[in-house]
């Protein structure tokens, strides 16, 4: 629109001839003039003059500004859209696969990297990729076209031109092609930061009893730091590219402006109105051209973090349903283990195991620390599978059913309770989410928590802090057992559920356990034998193998590892 402005202005050549006839359909600016004038002489007649042609171009230019910006609006919410679809489906996406990994995969990963992957690089992908699509999208047909009516104005600026672009293309390339490897750096300190912070916040009290406050302080300010650095040094490259390019435009408009004056002065078929046109398109398509070398500046950030979050959606879990895999609809008769083998990372944990648990009996597990028990209880609700013999269920291997059903028929009391920061009810319904309110009040008067809960604040209502803060540690273990009452599961699985309580409380669970386990098949770990000695069988692991088995007083009588074990705590 700056030619036929300038040429009306200053009147080069005939601007003002009147069509009086519409001119044919063509791609030129002399269409659009023709067209112009025919519009003002059907209106006007031939009264029309300068001024009139200037208003009608002033009008033309403010409804396309109009249009522009209302579009521009429009593709903005557009994409603003994409982004946080994108960002949520993303997010879920990692999360569910997170939910369906075994408990295997936690143990080599840090919490705090994980919640990095899912929070801050979903977000880097977010920003860098929809960003790079809006680009891709948009600025070419901005290139495409910006470089049709430079040519059109002058085919000899333009080869400059086209010679010229490449070279800032090349000189941006080079800057920010190094960045892809800092950027994957700087999100993997990003993560080791925010493991340091989850770890700080989730042992407080240890920090503060041992008086740890500056050596974490030192750690969270050496790595946060580190993260610093490599983000000074990143964001440096990358926003050299901006100035840069600009830089290189506005050379380029200098050389363009003298091989421009001499064409002009020199009479090569360029007028002054078409030269100062050309000059301000080309300092347009300076602009897409940044958009595009900044665009590729931040890819860099987004493949980094991309690989980080699709190596945790990508992630397969080891444990896993069959295709053929069958519904566990009852437990009828017994649990057998043989021949059961299991390593962690090439460390033999379980050597050979056989023994059973048959249905209405409760087999406890000792033996010394290490030796294994923890992991036979992992290994019948499959949080792990194992290497080698079978878990049988009814005669079915536990690989043969599917993960759900065999679940479902089991509960889980461990010694290390955990608890959500929700209200008790919430806390209690966990196993059963459908249960109505007189049921959570049951399963919590048979674990022994109904006089507790009362004596809240707001009842079951009472919200309980993270990891049941608020709670003493007996009454986060009756939460625990009275979550376990309201599933009433046909398995239950005690792992050491009394050892971290003082006596009075252990009293108080045991109780609340005695009453769970009525009727119950039950496989309970226990350091403290007093509260096993009616167990219907004591299995005594050693070393992952099994050295006894038998009744109490079978063991006793044998006067090996238990009876040792047994005399060692009585002594104490």
């Amino acid at each position: 629109m700056i030619i036929p402005i300038l040429k009306t202005m200053f009147q080069e050549g005939t601007v003002l001839e009147y069509v009086t006839e519409k001119p044919e359909f063509a791609l030129s600016m002399e269409y659009f003039m023709d067209i112009l004038n025919y519009g003002l002489y059907s209106v006007c007649g031939a009264d029309y003059g300068i001024i009139h042609l200037l208003v009608v171009l002033a009008v033309f230019i403010t409804c396309s500004a109009l249009l522009s910006n209302l579009f521009r609006y429009l593709g903005q919410r557009t994409v603003e859209n994409m982004k946080i679809n994108t960002l949520q489906r993303i997010r879920n996406e990692v999360y569910d696969n997170m939910m369906n990994l075994n408990v295997g995969f936690f143990s080599n990963e840090r919490k705090g990297d994980i919640m990095s992957k899912i929070t801050s690089d979903v977000q880097v992908i977010q920003f860098c990729i929809t960003n790079t699509l809006q680009v891709a999208f948009r600025e070419p047909f901005l290139i495409v076209g910006y470089l049709v009516v430079m040519f059109a104005i002058s085919w000899e600026l333009s080869v400059f031109s086209a010679v010229y672009l490449p070279i800032v293309a090349l000189i941006i390339g080079s800057i920010v092609k190094r960045l892809r490897h800092p950027a994957k750096t700087a999100q993997e300190s990003f993560g080791e930061m925010t493991s340091v912070l989850d770890e700080s916040l989730g042992s407080m009290k240890v920090i503060k009893g041992y008086g740890a406050e500056g050596f974490f302080r030192g750690k969270f300010n050496k790595v946060n730091e580190k993260y610093s650095q490599i983000s000074r040094s990143m964001m440096y490259r990358q926003q050299l590219a901006s100035p840069m390019s600009e830089f290189m435009g506005i050379t380029a408009a200098a050389g363009l402006l003298v091989f421009g004056g001499y064409l002009v002065l020199n009479g090569y078929g360029l007028t002054g109105s078409s030269f100062i046109a050309y000059i301000a398109i080309f300092s347009q398509i300076t602009r897409p051209v940044r958009a595009f070398t900044d665009a590729f500046a931040n890819i860099n950030q987004g493949i980094a973090a991309g690989e980080r979050v699709m190596a945790l959606l990508d992630a397969k879990t080891s444990v896993f349903d069959k295709s053929e895999a069958v519904e566990l609809k009852e437990f009828k008769d017994k649990i057998e283990f043989r021949d059961v083998r299991f390593s962690y990372e090439n460390r033999e944990v379980i050597g050979g195991v056989s023994f059973d648990v048959k249905r209405g009996q409760t087999v406890a597990l000792v033996g010394p620390s290490g030796g294994g028990k923890s992991t036979l209880s992992d290994l019948v609700p499959r949080f792990y599978d194992v290497d080698a013999g079978e878990i049988l269920i009814d005669g079915v291997n536990v690989k043969d059913i599917k993960i759900a059903s065999l679940r479902d028929k089991m509960g889980l009391v461990s010694q290390e309770t955990v608890l959500f920061n929700d209200t008790i009810e919430n806390n209690i319904r966990l196993g059963n989410e459908t249960a109505t309110f007189e049921q959570v009040v049951a399963a919590a008067k048979v674990a022994n928590a109904h006089d507790f809960i009362m004596e809240a604040e707001e009842g079951y209502q009472t919200n309980i802090g993270d990891r049941g803060t608020k709670l003493s540690g007996g009454q986060r273990q009756r939460l625990s057992i009275a979550r376990a009452v309201l599933k009433n599961p046909e398995i239950l699985i005690l792992d050491e559920a009394t050892s971290a309580l003082d006596t009075e409380s252990e009293n108080i669970v045991q109780a609340a356990l005695d009453e769970l386990l009525k009727g119950r098949t039950s496989i309970v770990i226990a350091h403290r034998l007093s509260t096993i000695h009616n167990a219907d069988k004591i299995v005594v692991v050693e070393k992952g193998r099994i050295a006894e088995q038998g009744t109490h007083a079978e063991l006793m009588a044998l006067k090996g590892i238990y009876f040792k074990l047994v005399e060692l705590q009585q002594l104490s």
